[in-house]
């Protein structure tokens, strides 16, 4: 193992939050404070504590800076810290701005969606009448919803597009996240 390999693994899976694992934190644009990631970021500006007013999420795309957690390095968004040379996240995507080092989550980038999704690529296809990516099993069977998971779910109310939590497609065509399904059969509903 030579020491470019070495640095590129260099506090793997010891840095990160409860969301990523990563070796880099983001500069929020939108309020120049520093999270580990959007989903802290949006956690912390939108908890009931917070002002109504003030409350906002982090514009993905908008993130300019990264700070790196082994050499605290602030700079522009890259995978490689210009300083200590270290991997910010196996996975990266430039478009994004996303770092990840759980690579089994099988990321990829959905240039219609404009975001990540998981699962890997050659398991889904994009639908360009309902606005979002599905599995493969159901590309010549789904009935079209237009923008069909450009709403909250409508159980927990959670914005469903850019969800991290799996979601399901009922036989009507409209989404819904598979555990809030789940929980509703629990229940008789």
């Amino acid at each position: 193992v030579d020491q470019s390999e070495l640095k590129m693994e260099l506090g793997f899976e010891k840095y990160g939050c409860s969301h990523y694992q990563r070796r880099c934190r983001i500069v929020a644009p939108c309020c120049n404070e520093i999270f580990d990631c959007r989903h802290c970021h949006n956690d912390a500006k939108n908890a009931l504590s917070v002002d109504p007013l003030k409350r906002h999420d982090v514009p993905r795309h908008k993130v300019r800076k990264i700070i790196c957690s082994l050499c605290d390095t602030e700079q522009d968004v890259q995978q490689i810290c210009i300083n200590c040379g270290v991997c910010m996240g196996n996975y990266f995507c430039p478009e994004c701005n996303f770092f990840d080092d759980d690579v089994s989550k099988k990321q990829y980038h959905c240039d219609k969606c404009g975001i990540c999704r998981t699962g890997g690529k050659e398991n889904f296809f994009h639908c360009d009448r309902c606005e979002c990516c599905y599995s493969i099993l159901l590309k010549d069977s789904h009935i079209c919803v237009e923008r069909a998971m450009h709403h909250n779910c409508p159980v927990c109310f959670e914005y469903l597009f850019d969800t991290m939590s799996d979601v399901t497609v009922l036989s009507c065509g409209h989404t819904i996240h598979l555990d809030c399904v789940k929980d509703m059969e629990r229940h008789f509903q």
